[in-house]
Parts: C-alpha cells; structure tokens; sequence
C-alpha cells in the first residue's frame, strides 16, 4: 500500500473514530446529565410554578444549586451564589451545611375555621387614635396631615437567623454615617428565627438600637393551618430563646411575624394578643396605585387578603403594618413582598437604584405610607443586588423629610402624628437614651456545639449556638427554650388572660 493510501486509510478511521465518541458522549449525557453544575444538563421536565402558591422562591428538582422564582406564574430560573445551595425551608441560598435541598414536601392541614368575615367595616366616627385607626381604603393618612408635611419613614426589616453569612452586610447597611434628619443613626427591625442564629450577633443589634422581634422557632410550612399551641410554642418560645440568650426583655419584643408571610387566621392573632404583643407584620397586599397604611385590628382589612390566610374577628387595638407589594411601572422585574424576590438579578448596580427609587417614590409623592424594604440573607449575596441598595440609602437620606425607622417607632408616630417641622426634637425618635438598650455584647461569647435531632430525621446532628450566656446542655427547641434537655419543659401563661 502507499503512503498516500494509507494516510488517506488513517484519516478515514480518525473520522470515524471521532463520530463514534461524539455518538458515545451524547448517549451518555442523556442518561447521566452530562455532569458540570450538579446536573444543570438533566433531560428533566420543564418546570411549572405550583398551581395557587403565588409568588415566590421554588427548589429546583434537579440540582440544590438552582431554585425558580415564580412571578405572576412564569417561572425565571436562577442559581445560588458560588459555594451556596438553596434551602427549600427558608427559601434562600445558604451554605451547604444548613441547605435543605428540595422540593421539600408540604402538606397542608384543612382550616377548620368558618371563613366568614366577623369584623366590620371601618368605622371613622368611632375610631380614633391612639388606639385604633382605620380608613375606608387604607392610604389615608393620620391625624389629617397633608403629605408635604407627613414623614417618609422607611423600615428595614431582615427575616431568619442572623449570623457570619450576614451580619457584616447588615452593619455596612446601618453604617454610623448614615443618619437621621434628627443626626441618629438609622434604625432597621430583625424578625429572628432560631436555626442557625448567632445570638451574641442578635444582641449586638439590640444593644446598637435596632429592633428584634420573632418569626418562629423552626420556620416550619403549613404553621397557618396549625393550632393555638403550635403557634405558642413557634412564638412565644422564640421570644423566650432571645430573652435567654440575647438577653433581650420580653417587653422589647413586642412584633412578629408569619414564616412564608402565611398569618395563622384568627388563631395567630389570638397569641398576639394574649401575650402582649403590640403588631404583626405578616400580610401581604397585592400591587396597588396606592399604599396601603398600617392599621389597627378593630376593624375589616381595607384591601385583599393575598395569602388567604388572614383573621376574620376583631381583635381591638392590634397593629398590622402590611407588606405593599414592590414594583415599577412597567412591572420589569414582577411584583413582590419581599424585594430579593422581585427578579433583579440581572441588573447592574445603577438599574437596581432606579428601580428602588421608582418603587419608592409611588410612596413619597403620593400619601407618604411607611416604604417597608424586606429582605432575606438572598439578596446580600448578589454584589450588584446590595450595592444598588447602599446607592438608595444614600440618595434617599439625603431628603431632608425621609426617616429609616425601626417599626416600632412607626408605630409610635402614628399614634400621636406629627408634622415634619417637629420631628427634630421629636421624643420618641431621639438617641440619646441608651439605659432601657440590652447590655453590649461580650468580647469572648461561648460557641456550643449542641446535639440536635431535627424533628424530619431519625438521626441526632450538631448545631452551634454562640451566646454570651453559659452552653446549655442542648439544641433549645420548641418545648425546651432553654435547651435543658427536658421536652416539654416550657409553659407560656398568657398576658392577658385572667
């Protein structure tokens, strides 16, 4: 044969060589998911926002590394993070160790309450602050203000467990040149859930002048279906858990809120009540021209219950302060409750500031309604998502009219409105008093290493939980909010009841 043929011969069975791998590798990747990004390639089916659950973060079935945000139904899919996994529990990316990989199973209990409207409507004539407010529709402002004179109060608040994952992103929010037209540092309000927390971090905040209230023991789904009981236990328990080892009074934890913003119906509020708490901050509203005012309980809500979920009795004197939903104009990005889960993950850092700004300027020029920011740990992770919101905050106290507020201190000017004029020198929004703040928190914190048995496993894990308080023998839990090892230890009296 010669050379030429059998060069020729070669290159024919290099050819063919080279279809066969090509044939080889396709074959394998359809029945393997051809590897790369924990099997972002799977032949898997598309995915479909689950009927009836409504906006919100879903566990991608074929890889922890992804998750779907569902907007108006149409699912946009996204990916944790570098290093981070999503967890199905909390919704949000986190480290591996505390990811919960989904879909994670849920499966709701029937109401058993008659969902029949027990309170009436509004009544102006007979409510009056400082103890109750309503109005017909929601946006009117209190104490007769006009706009130009009401306050633009703005409330941070964070939801879940604040630790190494977060914290220093939340102090380089309330940054110590960030202040108040008043000169004091701005303020935000922390829903802690206990998984995961950091309790000497918890009380550092506290002692810094921020706001602490609870949204839960274990983040549990379907908690709106369950009964007086569990939602003492969820509640009241974690508000034990902050008093012990953040050493934080329970007369300062005086807010909650719903895990999923999911209320407990009637039952929840009757918690609320019972033992002294002052509002709740867990209803979602759907997009509306207008923001929606907090209110208080005495009266029928002024607009749609978006989770279904709401209380239908009275419950006199109990402030709601709702969460109006986020959107623009154009509805780029959908509409959502808590901001990390508007779909902005795409923008650069300039985009994200624009977008806030227009969100918040349907409240400043229109009836000035407190502009709620919620987020989760999610939205600190994505660069361009926190510093667009860091070029917010400095735009926005820049207005000489704008206050960033904790909750509470809302709700304190609500029941006495002032105008703008008088806000310098306002009492309950001054700085100067620190003796009624937890103590400062220590140098050296304890870092216990706890044995937990989560309730959905039949094996026992470790969870850290760092205090400045002694180690306790266990994990606290619901029942056991000191962590002596004895379930079932804790008993709650109600406040209020004789």
């Amino acid at each position: 044969m010669s050379h030429s043929r059998i060069r020729h011969h070669h290159k024919e069975l290099s050819t063919l060589l080279f279809i066969t791998l090509c044939f080889l590798l396709v074959q394998a990747q359809k029945k393997g998911g051809g590897g790369g990004d924990s099997g972002d390639k799977k032949d898997e089916p598309e995915f479909t926002c689950p009927e009836g659950a409504g906006n919100g973060n879903y566990a991608d079935p074929a890889t922890c590394r992804r998750f779907y945000q569902c907007v108006d139904n149409y699912p946009y899919l996204n990916r944790c993070p570098s290093g981070l996994y999503f967890d199905d529990i909390n919704k949000l990316c986190t480290f591996k160790a505390e990811a919960r990989c989904g879909p994670i199973p849920t499966t709701s209990a029937p109401s058993t309450e008659p969902a029949v409207d027990l309170a009436a409507k509004c009544d102006t004539a007979a409510c009056q602050l400082p103890y109750c407010f309503c109005s017909r529709d929601g946006t009117i402002i209190p104490g007769g203000l006009d706009p130009e004179e009401t306050p633009q109060m703005i409330l941070l608040t964070f939801d879940g467990a604040v630790n190494l994952n977060n914290f220093d992103h939340y102090k380089r929010v309330f940054a110590s040149d960030r202040r108040n037209p008043n000169g004091c540092e701005i303020k935000g309000t922390f829903f802690a859930s206990h998984e995961y927390c950091d309790y000497n971090m918890i009380q550092e905040l506290a002692h810094n002048g921020h706001e602490i209230g609870v949204e839960t023991i274990s983040l549990q789904q379907g908690l709106q279906d369950k009964g007086y009981e569990e939602w003492v236990g969820e509640m009241i328990g974690m508000r034990e858990i902050l008093r012990h080892f953040a050493n934080i009074s329970r007369s300062d934890i005086v807010g909650m809120r719903a895990p999923f913003l999911k209320p407990g119906r009637n039952t929840q509020y009757e918690v609320v009540e019972d033992f002294g708490f002052i509002y709740d901050s867990s209803v979602g509203i759907p997009p509306s021209k207008f923001p929606i005012w907090p209110y208080t309980l005495d009266y029928k809500f002024p607009h749609e219950c978006k989770s279904g979920t709401c209380p239908t009795k009275s419950f006199p004197g109990i402030w709601e302060v709702p969460l109006n939903a986020h959107f623009v104009e154009t509805y780029e990005g959908g509409h959502c409750p808590y901001l990390d889960q508007c779909v902005l993950h795409n923008h650069d850092p300039d985009e994200v500031f624009e977008w806030l700004r227009e969100d918040f300027e349907r409240y400043y020029k229109q009836n000035r309604a407190p502009y709620m920011m919620p987020f989760h740990t999610n939205w600190f992770q994505i660069k361009e998502l926190e510093r667009g919101l860091h070029k917010f905050i400095d735009w926005a106290i820049k207005l000489d009219d704008v206050w960033f507020v904790t909750v509470t201190q809302a709700l304190t000017w609500m029941t006495e409105p002032k105008p703008n004029k008088d806000l310098k020198t306002y009492g309950a929004w001054k700085c100067e008093k620190k003796d009624n703040l937890p103590p400062a928190p220590c140098n050296l914190p304890n870092k216990c290493a706890l044995s937990f048995k989560p309730p959905e496993a039949n094996f026992s894990t470790t969870r850290y939980l760092t205090t400045c308080r002694e180690c306790p023998n266990k994990y606290p839990w619901l029942g056991d909010s000191e962590g002596t090892g004895i379930a079932g230890r804790d008993v709650y009296n109600p406040e209020n009841k004789k």
